[in-house]
C-alpha cells in the first residue's frame, strides 16, 4: 500500500509542478489553487509512504518518479522539446526508481541478523557485541 500511495504522490508532484509553472508567479487563480492542493497531498502522501519506505528510497522514488512524468508531459504538450536521448534519460530514471523498489522488496524480506538472509555477511561469533 505504501508503494501505491508513493507512487500517487509522485504523480501529483508532477501535476503541482505543471500548475506552479501555469500559475505564471501565482498571478492565475485556477493553477494557484491546484498547485496548493496538488503539493499539500503530494506531501501528505510521501509521509505516508515514509512510514513503511526508508527516506531516502521513498524521496529518490518520488522525485524521480515526478519529474520524469514532468518532463513527460511537457513533451507531450509541446512546453519542451522532444528527444530520444532525453527520453532515454528519462527512462533511466524511471528504471532506477523501480530498481530501488525491487532492493526495498529484497532488503525486507532479510532479517535482521541472520547471515543467510544478506549476502556476504558472516554470522555472529560468540562474545561479538550486537
Amino acid at each position: 500500500m505504501a508503494w501505491l500511495v508513493l507512487l500517487c504522490s509522485a504523480v501529483l508532484e508532477a501535476v503541482w509542478a505543471t500548475a506552479l509553472s501555469a500559475s505564471e508567479g501565482f498571478t492565475r487563480l485556477g493553477p494557484s489553487i491546484l498547485f496548493a492542493v496538488a503539493t499539500a497531498a503530494s506531501m501528505a502522501g510521501l509521509a505516508y509512504a515514509m512510514r513503511r519506505i526508508p527516506l531516502a528510497t521513498a524521496y529518490a522514488v518520488w522525485v524521480g518518479v515526478g519529474a520524469s512524468l514532468t518532463v513527460g508531459w511537457a513533451m507531450l504538450t509541446g512546453a519542451e522539446a522532444f528527444s530520444w536521448p532525453k527520453l532515454a534519460l528519462i527512462a533511466g530514471i524511471v528504471a532506477c526508481s523501480a530498481w530501488l523498489k525491487a532492493l526495498g522488496a529484497r532488503d525486507a524480506a532479510a532479517v535482521p541478523g541472520d547471515a543467510a538472509a544478506t549476502p556476504g555477511a558472516t554470522p555472529p561469533r560468540p562474545g561479538d557485541l550486537q
